[in-house]
């Protein structure tokens, strides 16, 4: 079975939350989908989409499991973005938890340190 992934983030001031994301992805969006919607694709077939919907603004939660947990944590440290809240589970599973400026919750996990 394929499995294709489109997490959806709402947020009511767009701007700010593009320059936000920016810097938390280190790119700009792969595309625009409108005036009022951009996506970055993280990989094939796996992307979050960045979307203006006030009604709904701050209230996403979204978990990114990544091979280079370590080195991805220091490259967005490195553009001014700490996390909130940082774990390590009993299975060595780490995870990294940051919010953007209005409250949606966006998590980077990744398998135990080497």
């Amino acid at each position: 079975m394929s499995v294709d992934l489109f997490a959806g983030i709402p947020v009511s001031d767009y701007p700010e939350a593009l320059a936000w994301y920016e810097r938390l992805f280190g790119a700009p969006p792969t595309f625009v989908a409108g005036d009022t919607e951009a996506v970055w694709e993280l990989a094939e077939h796996r992307s979050v989409a960045v979307e203006y919907r006030p009604e709904r603004a701050g209230h996403a939660v979204n978990t990114v499991f990544v091979d280079d947990f370590d080195a991805r944590l220091a490259e967005i440290a490195g553009r001014g973005i700490e996390p909130v809240k940082r774990e390590t589970y009993p299975n060595g599973v780490r995870h990294a938890t940051f919010h953007d400026p209005e409250g949606n919750e966006i998590s980077f996990g990744g398998g135990p340190a080497t």
